[in-house]
């Protein structure tokens, strides 16, 4: 049994969205087993409003406290003790049967209370948050690290790719992701020092998989399967993606309002436009995972719905029964030992 919990608070939707979306995770995976966190009293109401058939699978732990993004994150983790992110956090820390947790609340604070209260993979240097995008091709993309770790180093960096790569593979089945560097231009000689340094590394860890550096306006172009960068870049570059795939399709929109001959063509290409709404809507994608913690870590959008928690749901399932966090332990001995080979080489 895979038991997973679920901060039901701290999100725009939550906390219907959270338990609704958990709800129908649950439904769909008999071997699940969600414990809630949030004020009982609320949760027992949606919960019993579902009907559920198998009410055993779910356990509710009363918090009465809710972690906003107006706190800040250390005194967060000090002095709310009682929301319902922190006593998830506590519960996984404290229980070896507890796998995972889903959350929509705040960013920081969710951070920094899995590194310190969870702690990191042994010889890991920094967790790093890894969102999903769809590319043109009708693939997706994943992008390692867009927001935990503004300054890094190009050992994190090799780090991150370890990491997202062994992502792809566990929850998305790409066995071979084709691996690149954000950069300012394609060319190996390209950029800062931090990433000169950081190509030829990453270079010699993934061999054919690291297709060299990528320019940002390529995010989206269905040639790369992993794309890495530190999290200050790569929060920019996801943000500035979702936001002008949103602004084009409003704008797309007020187009077709703005004439009626507009109009008449969009009825026989309604379906389409449904088809590529749905395609650019992050909520079908899921969570930002927070790889390199002991336990898995699912990040949800703030705004999430229903939908995008039952998503963020399934992520942990999946990437708790594939052996995720295994994966990326021996990844990062991998590395360590080539690493030690390297600078005794020099």
């Amino acid at each position: 049994m895979i038991r997973l919990i679920i901060d039901t608070m701290g999100g725009d939707n939550s906390p219907g969205a959270n338990i609704e979306g958990a709800l129908n995770a649950l439904a769909d995976n008999p071997d699940l087993h969600i414990i809630f966190t949030g004020d009982e009293e609320v949760i027992k109401r949606h919960v019993s409003g579902q009907g559920l058939a198998d009410a055993s699978r779910i356990d509710i732990v009363h918090a009465p406290d809710v972690i906003t993004g107006e706190d800040k994150p250390t005194d967060a983790i000090r002095m709310k003790k009682e929301s319902s992110m922190m006593k998830g956090i506590r519960l996984l820390r404290e229980n070896d049967d507890a796998d995972g947790m889903v959350s929509t609340g705040a960013t920081g604070s969710l951070v920094a209370a899995a590194t310190v209260r969870i702690g990191r993979i042994r010889g890991l240097h920094r967790p790093a948050f890894c969102p999903i995008l769809p590319t043109m091709d009708g693939r997706i993309v994943g992008v390692c690290d867009s927001g935990a770790n503004v300054d890094c180093s190009p050992e994190q960096l090799v780090e991150f790719s370890i990491m997202g790569s062994m992502y792809m593979k566990a929850a998305f089945g790409i066995e071979n992701p084709r691996i690149a560097l954000l950069n300012i231009g394609t060319e190996s000689e390209k950029g800062d020092a931090l990433h000169k340094e950081a190509y030829k590394l990453i270079a010699k860890v993934h061999g054919d998989n690291f297709v060299g550096n990528m320019e940002g306006r390529d995010l989206l172009s269905g040639r790369y399967d992993l794309v890495v960068c530190d999290g200050f870049s790569g929060n920019i570059m996801v943000k500035t993606t979702e936001g002008t795939a949103l602004s084009l399709l409003k704008k797309i929109k007020s187009d077709i309002y703005s004439s009626g001959i507009y109009k008449f063509g969009a009825l026989f290409l309604k379906k389409m436009f449904e088809e590529e709404k749905e395609f650019m809507n992050y909520q079908n994608y899921g969570g930002s995972v927070l790889l390199g913690t002991e336990k898995i870590i699912v990040k949800g959008h703030g705004s999430s719905n229903s939908t995008a928690v039952r998503r963020c749901v399934e992520q942990a399932v999946t990437m708790k029964k594939n052996g995720l966090n295994e994966m990326i332990r021996a990844g990062i001995e991998e590395w360590k030992e080539k690493a030690d080979a390297l600078s005794r080489e020099e």
